[in-house]
């Protein structure tokens, strides 16, 4: 196995797991395995633990009885051998390969990111990060994704003056709709977030350390910059091993993971999957979709067959600001209709518990319906409860939208409303697909 996040960790646990007696070696390039980088702002906030690595390399080798190169690096694959260079240098021969090389941190080609106070995510050391954070009073954060919204709500917590600025028109903007994600920008604004939206980024200036952030709308002062510009698949590795790249710029795998050449398997952030409602190649990467990926890989491999596979995809995911939860799945509207699936939305303002409850707290669901089928939902709510809507939602993306309303819901005033938004939505949209007097219509 090459790489030592969750696909990797997975696929060689899996593996050592069903065939006890095979050498199983996981070679991972950094000094920790199975960390969990979606803790990583939350770790710069004091929110997490800073040992947000789930194993130690004694640990995992004890537990699991897999060999673990710390420190190493893969960096060419051929005739059934791995080269490896770093700490452990040399190569060692496969049966199956597992490449699990994650994806690496995108940040864009503008002068000034070399200087002090820049911090990247994804390649940041905590301990470093904290301490440039620390000192600073004024914090620019570049991106209005997931990273970037959980950085700025972590800094504003912090009781720092955060600059958050974004090139699209509202934050989130690959998995929100514009209606849905302004509601998130004004919830943002009162939180005293500046917000730049719609903005580019032009260059950092400073004598040494950033001093501002500039655009094509404006100037900031800071004390640091955090870029959380989003990731790109790695895959050269894989290249190197004979596999090829899909549309999305990931690697091209099959229901079972495997990449082409024999005994060669991605999986992870480094592969694309299926779209549960397109069906088409998709790149989302998503810790969730990275372990399942090794344990599919790895079972694979292990037991050198076509034993199990890994299900399209429909991007399930949540987040947070403040005390504002969101979370999406599916196709927003937008993509809907620039993939021509004429799609028509329904927003339902709900609450999380019965109306005449007190202390009841606002749901928001947006859910995208086309060809009969639902097509996706966005979530938006002052409860946890948010990121349970989205795993049921996921469950119905790409069924037929009546199931949402013969689908069946607990009620209970403390837990829920009489009548769950996704059954509201389900009865608005039978509403207006049967004309009157029960006409089927289209």
């Amino acid at each position: 196995m090459v790489g030592g996040g969750a696909a990797g960790a997975t696929a060689a646990s899996r593996a050592k797991r069903l065939c006890r007696q095979c050498r199983v070696v996981l070679v991972e390039a950094g000094n920790v395995i199975t960390h969990a980088p979606c803790a990583l702002p939350y770790a710069i906030g004091d929110m997490a633990e800073e040992s947000i690595w789930l194993f130690q390399k004694e640990e995992f080798e004890l537990e699991r009885g897999v060999e673990v190169l710390l420190r190493t690096k893969a960096v060419d694959v051929e005739n059934g051998r791995v080269r490896l260079e770093g700490e452990h240098g040399g190569v060692v021969d496969y049966d199956a390969l597992i490449i699990a090389t994650g994806a690496r941190p995108w940040v864009p080609p503008v002068e000034g990111v070399g200087l002090r106070g820049v911090v990247v995510p994804a390649v940041w050391n905590i301990q470093e990060t904290k301490a440039v954070l620390a000192e600073a009073r004024r914090v620019a954060v570049i991106g209005a994704g997931y990273i970037g919204v959980e950085m700025a709500d972590v800094l504003t917590a912090t009781g720092k003056r955060v600059v958050l600025i974004e090139g699209g028109r509202w934050p989130l903007p690959r998995t929100l709709d514009e209606d849905v994600g302004k509601l998130v920008a004004d919830y943002m604004a009162t939180s005293g977030v500046i917000l730049r939206l719609g903005e580019r980024v032009l260059r950092l200036e400073g004598n040494g350390r950033v001093e501002r952030v500039v655009t094509d709308a404006g100037r900031y002062e800071v004390d640091a910059v955090v870029f959380a510009t989003g990731v790109r698949p790695n895959v050269d590795l894989a290249l190197r091993a004979g596999a090829r790249l899909g549309p999305t710029g990931a690697v091209a795998v099959n229901k079972y993971l495997e990449a082409g050449p024999p005994g060669i398997y991605v999986a992870g952030d480094a592969a694309e999957a299926v779209h549960k409602v397109t069906k088409e190649p998709v790149w989302i990467p998503l810790a969730t979709y990275a372990n399942k990926m090794g344990y599919v890989a790895g079972t694979n491999a292990a037991l050198d067959a076509r034993a199990v596979e890994f299900p399209p995809i429909a991007g399930a995911s949540v987040t947070k600001f403040g005390d504002l939860y969101v979370g999406s799945v599916g196709l927003t509207e937008a993509e809907a209709a620039r993939k021509g699936l004429s799609p028509t939305s329904y927003l339902v303002r709900s609450t999380d518990k019965a109306r005449y409850m007190k202390e009841t707290r606002e749901i928001t669901v947006k859910a995208v319906v086309g060809g009969g089928r639902l097509l996706g939902v966005q979530i938006l709510g002052y409860s946890a409860v948010v990121g349970a809507y989205v795993d049921l939602a996921a469950q119905f993306v790409g069924e037929p939208a009546e199931k949402l309303f013969y689908a069946e819901y607990t009620y209970m005033p403390f837990t829920a409303p009489p009548w769950h938004p996704f059954a509201v939505v389900g009865r608005l949209w039978l509403r207006n697909y049967y004309r009157p007097y029960g006409s089927p219509g289209p």
